[in-house]
């Protein structure tokens, strides 16, 4: 599983520089027809995030599934009740029932995670979830589908609007099932989330980088300089459990 970055043409530049500097991952050669893709390449282990460049005004993120048989994947998606959204790149792009983008796609990823990023601060952090952000209605049938397409086991979270599908070992991004307390319906989005050991820390290493705090609940969330909204959480970054809160 990767987690894909779109950024629209006109901030695709910047949203690689942040991301490749706030996780201090290199960035491959860019590929595609026009360039349009590029990778963020850790030190070691699985590259699990990469960037697009799309048309549209906002950006956003999505998710590929790596798979062996993508027609046999394709039909079993659409059975979940996923709908085949566009073939002509080659492979299937879909939507969820609940509206979140993702692919289906060929390749081999080695399920190793990268080494955790010790800053100058003295802190440590990484990428490793991709939240679902699902609206009330849908939230019963859009956990259901994501747990029976992966096969991950489902379980409860820390507050009552989180569920968490178990990831293999070694991948380096877990699922997160948010609900939302919105009760009108509207499509599914992602975002991505850092755990990280010291959350002050972490947060104004974001800022110095051109990041923006938009809200401060049990977790941070702050917008990249093209507006694509994350978060940071206190979750330990060796093993995504999620440390007291009197932790920093």
């Amino acid at each position: 599983m990767t987690a894909f970055l779109d950024f629209p043409a006109a901030t695709f530049d910047c949203g690689c520089a942040f991301w490749q500097a706030v996780t201090g991952f290199a960035l491959s050669t860019r590929r595609g027809a026009s360039e349009e893709f590029a990778t963020l390449l850790p030190s070691a282990g699985d590259a699990y995030l990469r960037v697009q460049r799309v048309g549209g005004e906002e950006p956003g993120v999505h998710l590929d599934l790596h798979v062996d048989d993508i027609d046999g994947a394709a039909r079993r998606a659409v059975a979940l009740g996923a709908v085949v959204v566009d073939r002509r790149a080659g492979f299937p792009v879909m939507s969820s029932p609940g509206g979140l983008p993702f692919c289906l796609v060929s390749g081999q990823h080695r399920f190793e995670r990268p080494p955790l990023r010790a800053w100058p601060a003295g802190h440590r952090s990484i990428v490793d979830q991709i939240c679902v952000d699902i609206s009330f209605p849908a939230f019963a049938v859009e956990r259901e589908f994501w747990a029976a397409l992966t096969g991950w086991e489902r379980r409860a979270g820390s507050r009552p609007e989180f569920e968490y599908l178990v990831r293999p070992a070694g991948m380096p991004l877990r699922i997160l099932l948010q609900r939302l307390d919105d009760d009108k319906p509207g499509p599914c989005r992602a975002h991505l989330d850092f755990a990280c050991d010291d959350v002050p820390a972490e947060r104004r290493r974001h800022e110095v980088l051109g990041a923006r705090v938009i809200g401060e609940p049990s977790w941070t969330t702050l917008r990249d300089p093209t507006g694509l909204a994350y978060c940071i959480t206190r979750r330990d970054p060796a093993t995504g459990a999620l440390q007291p809160a009197g932790h920093r």
